[in-house]
C-alpha cells in the first residue's frame, strides 16, 4: 500500500463468515472507541481522531466490505443487514465488551444496528452527520445516482460520487494529498462497487429489501436513550441537513449537542480542532463507566 497522507497506520485483517477480508484499524490501548464510517469514505475519515486519541484509547475503525482496504466482491449482497452482521462479527472477534461508538453517514445505521442489539456494551455514542431512522428526504444529486444504468455509469464509471464528495462534502478545500487519501480505494469500476451499492441500498419505500432492517434499527434506538450522547454536526451538509440534526435531538433530548454552522458533511475535515476540544473530555468521562 502506498504511503497516504496522515495515515501512518498498519491495518489489520479479519475474515468474514463468507470468507472475505475486512480491513480495520486497531491502534492504541485503553477504553475502546469504535468508529463506523459511511459512503463514500473509509477508515481514512477517522485518521485524525485515531492519531489524537490512541494515547488514551484503543481506536478501532473498520472498513466496511467493499470500502477502503477491505475486499470488494462484485456479487456480495451489500445490504444494511449484511454490513451490521460483519460489524458485529468483528467486534465479537476483538472481544469488545464495552466501547464508545462514533458514527458518520451510513455508519449511523450500521453502528446503531449493532448498538441497539447490544446496549450493555455501549458506554456512549458520538453522532456525526448521520441517520439511523427512516426519512423520505434524499437530495436530487444522490437520487440520480440510484437511477438504472445512468447511476452505475455516474458512480462506477465516472467516479461521480466519491470524487465529488472531496469538494461537495467539505467547506474547506481539501489538500491534494488528503483528497488522494479519500479516493485511494476507489480507483476503478470494480473498486467502486460498494459506493454504488450503498446508494442503491437507501430504503425509501417498504418494498425495499433493507426497509425492515432499518425499521428494526430505528426501533432499537429506544434501548439507547439512557446512553450518553455527543452530537457534533456540520450545518452545511447538503444531505444530512438540519432535519436530521433536530431528529437526533428530539430522540435524545439529554445529548450534548454542538452545531458547527460552517462545516459540511465531512465535519471531521471542517471542524476538527473544535471537535478535538470537546471529544476527549466526553470520552474520559464516559468510556470508563
Amino acid at each position: 500500500m502506498p504511503v497516504l497522507a496522515e495515515y501512518p497506520f498498519t491495518p489489520q485483517s479479519f475474515r468474514t463468515a463468507d470468507g472475505h477480508s475486512l480491513s480495520y484499524l486497531d491502534e492504541g490501548s485503553g477504553p475502546a472507541v469504535v468508529m463506523a464510517h459511511g459512503n463514500p469514505s473509509w477508515s481514512y475519515l477517522y485518521r485524525n481522531l485515531t492519531a489524537a486519541l490512541k494515547g488514551e484509547h484503543r481506536c478501532i475503525a473498520p472498513d466496511h466490505l467493499g470500502c477502503g482496504l477491505s475486499d470488494k466482491p462484485q456479487n456480495w449482497p451489500y445490504r444494511l443487514g449484511n454490513h451490521i452482521a460483519n460489524f458485529t462479527a468483528l467486534l465479537d472477534h476483538l472481544r469488545i465488551e464495552r466501547c464508545v461508538l462514533v458514527v458518520h453517514d451510513w455508519g449511523g445505521a450500521i453502528g446503531m444496528g449493532w448498538a441497539g442489539q447490544h446496549p450493555e456494551r455501549v458506554a456512549g455514542l458520538v453522532v456525526l452527520n448521520t441517520a439511523a431512522f427512516h426519512s423520505p428526504l434524499i437530495p436530487l444529486r444522490i437520487a440520480v445516482c440510484r437511477w438504472p444504468l445512468l447511476g452505475a455509469l455516474l458512480v462506477r464509471g465516472l467516479n461521480g460520487f466519491a470524487w465529488p464528495a472531496t469538494f461537495m462534502a467539505v467547506r474547506k478545500t481539501m489538500r491534494p494529498e488528503v483528497k488522494a487519501g479519500f479516493l485511494h480505494p476507489y480507483n476503478s469500476w470494480a473498486n467502486r462497487v460498494a459506493v454504488h451499492r450503498f446508494v442503491r441500498d437507501i430504503p425509501l419505500q417498504p418494498s425495499h429489501p433493507s426497509w425492515n432492517t432499518l425499521t428494526k434499527v430505528e426501533q432499537s434506538l429506544e434501548r439507547l436513550r439512557d446512553k450518553p450522547m455527543l452530537i457534533c454536526w456540520g450545518g452545511r451538509d447538503f444531505c444530512f441537513n438540519d432535519h436530521y440534526y433536530e431528529e437526533w435531538r428530539r430522540r435524545f433530548p439529554a445529548a450534548q449537542s454542538h452545531y458547527f454552522p460552517d462545516a459540511g458533511h465531512y465535519v471531521l475535515e471542517d471542524a476538527l480542532p473544535e471537535i478535538l476540544a470537546i471529544l476527549p473530555d466526553f470520552l474520559r468521562h464516559y468510556s470508563q463507566k
